[in-house]
């Protein structure tokens, strides 16, 4: 499909047909979620295909996302997305509002499975769950520990490893010993999203759109609570840890959902070589890679990358996203 030719959203406004609101975690927080909930104005569309949840990164908020979020809703999806709690629009987890911080990673996973139960209850099966970056790795934590029940999953550049060199278990100590002799939350590195990466390098990591990436920062100017800086030490921490967990043996190989991994083989965020391992352990896996010409945001990447990660995420979803009495029927 040459999605040049298909509707485009205005990346820089609320779509009309979307209703932004909060969402109230069992113990009273306030997460921030984007809604979808009516068809879209496309007489071919008679029902919802079904519906989708998308899950951003670490830092991340769902702004960036509206064009990939309102294509799947023109596709004929329920969509809604979420900020994770502690960043964007939906709190902070510490005194330093600029901190990605978290004192455990449950407590993103324990969010997640209570936000399913009720969106599930709520919205047209069958249900699809599209995590990025960090994003990606909590949803396929949660699915391995049966908090959420999908029908099919996508990762895009899931956070399964770091570039960092040597063993996690060895990365995993060295960090616990480093949120022992200071504050655990205090900044793990400067700037952006990588220690050592200047910001005027930044979107070198990122994506090769300049227009898109620059969506990013006129976000920020329209809603300044939207921007975060580097991870804490605590978060550094508890990622090694989330990895530690997903690595037991036996986890992954246990996931029978079908999950597409888009990943970037040169990725400058995240670990090509983890998402590759995850692949192959996964019975239903199948994954899709990009060489130089992709960098770590493969959903707001240049038209000739992107074009293929949609159409890929559409086939996938074609195939796999069947409602549970469907599947039964085949």
């Amino acid at each position: 499909m040459d999605f040049n030719s298909t509707r485009r959203s205005d990346r820089r406004a609320i779509p009309a047909d979307a209703k932004e609101g909060i969402w109230t975690a069992p113990d009273g927080h306030a997460i921030r979620r984007i809604d979808w909930t009516g068809m879209a104005d496309d007489p071919a569309h008679e029902a919802p295909k079904g519906s989708i949840l998308f899950l951003p990164g670490r830092g991340d908020f769902y702004e960036k996302y509206l064009e990939s979020l309102d294509y799947w809703h023109g596709e004929g999806w329920h969509v809604t997305a979420l900020d994770w709690r502690g960043q964007a629009g939906s709190g902070r987890l510490s005194g330093h509002p600029d901190i990605g911080h978290v004192e455990d990673f449950s407590v993103w996973l324990d969010d997640l499975a209570a936000f399913w139960s009720q969106w599930v209850a709520a919205t047209p099966a069958p249900h699809v769950v599209i995590g990025h970056s960090m994003g990606g790795h909590l949803v396929l934590r949660a699915v391995a520990e049966k908090r959420i029940s999908p029908v099919a999953v996508v990762l895009s550049a899931p956070m399964l490893g770091f570039l960092t060199p040597g063993p996690n278990r060895w990365l995993h100590k060295l960090a616990v010993a480093l949120c022992r002799v200071a504050d655990p939350a205090r900044p793990a590195w400067k700037i952006s999203e990588k220690p050592g990466t200047t910001a005027a390098a930044r979107n070198t990591l990122l994506t090769h759109d300049d227009e898109r990436y620059d969506d990013e920062a006129h976000w920020k100017r329209q809603r300044p609570y939207l921007a975060m800086g580097p991870g804490s030490w605590r978060w550094v921490e508890r990622a090694y840890a989330s990895m530690l967990a997903l690595d037991r043996p036996g986890l992954l190989e246990s996931i029978q959902t079908p999950v597409l991994l888009l990943a970037a083989r040169h990725d400058g965020l995240v670990g090509w070589k983890a998402i590759e391992q995850a692949a192959r352990r996964l019975p239903r896996a199948q994954l899709i890679t990009w060489g130089r010409e992709a960098r770590h945001e493969l959903l707001r990447e240049a038209d000739p990358v992107r074009d293929k990660v949609m159409a890929a995420i559409d086939d996938f979803l074609d195939r796999m996203a069947v409602a549970p009495t469907e599947a039964t029927a085949a």
